[in-house]
């Protein structure tokens, strides 16, 4: 079985996906280490190859939001795509695992060289659009246990297993609502022998169960990212 490698990476034409990591060195992505504080400058650019990272919005009062994740399929740090040299949301690891790490110098250098890699991020920032857009309709309109599995099942796909990390913090993110709300959330999927959660520990027991419980935002998610992306699984 060839090795894991990150789906942006890996849709490039060969040599440009050499000459990309070329520039690139190996990191680990440790839970909860911040990669990227918004509006600060970009030194780098990370696409994971395992584990994922939480985009987070911060809002002055308030403990954040979780606007979106990023895993195998995408990459931190998109905006220097745009010529933007800061991120709009704080990047947080929600998924220990490990990463291509390559400087924001370099890689805007390759962008300029490689009409692949251009082409591959535009259509990566219009996903994320998408996935933005999603986000905030469901949380207006859909109920707190099926958007929580909607979350859920976006960190197995990231996670690459049934059995990952995940804190009452991050569950909170997630859904914008406090410990409570969280709680009476996962106990209703534990009680339907969807999930097993304890002291962080999330096991997604019945998968497709769990995508029956699943608000629509799941599916259509997916689909954006079939269509656009060829390389998501």
């Amino acid at each position: 079985m060839a090795a894991p490698q990150n789906d942006l990476i890996r849709a490039l034409p060969r040599a440009d996906r050499l000459r990309l990591l070329a520039l690139c060195e190996p990191v680990h992505l440790v839970l909860s280490d911040v990669l990227v504080e918004a509006g600060r400058p970009l030194g780098q650019v990370l696409f994971p190859v395992n584990g994922f990272v939480s985009q987070v919005l911060e809002v002055p009062g308030h403990a954040g939001l979780e606007v979106g994740m990023v895993g195998r399929e995408g990459v931190v740090g998109a905006t220097l795509a745009l010529d933007v040299g800061a991120a709009p949301v704080r990047s947080v690891v929600q998924g220990a695992g490990s990463a291509w790490r390559v400087g924001s110098g370099p890689f805007g250098r390759e962008l300029q060289a490689s009409a692949a890699l251009r082409r591959t991020m535009h259509r990566y920032l219009y996903v994320t659009q998408v996935q933005l857009a999603t986000a905030s309709a469901c949380r207006r309109f859909h109920a707190l246990a099926p958007r929580l599995a909607r979350w859920l099942l976006m960190s197995q796909d990231r996670a690459h297993h049934a059995d990952f990390l995940v804190t009452h913090e991050f569950l909170g993110l997630m859904l914008g609502v406090r410990r409570v709300g969280v709680t009476v959330a996962a106990g209703e999927l534990q009680a339907a022998g969807l999930i097993h959660y304890h002291r962080g520990s999330m096991q997604v027991r019945d998968r497709i169960g769990l995508e029956a419980r699943a608000c629509t935002c799941y599916a259509a998610d997916r689909a954006v990212y079939r269509q656009h992306l060829p390389t998501w699984q």
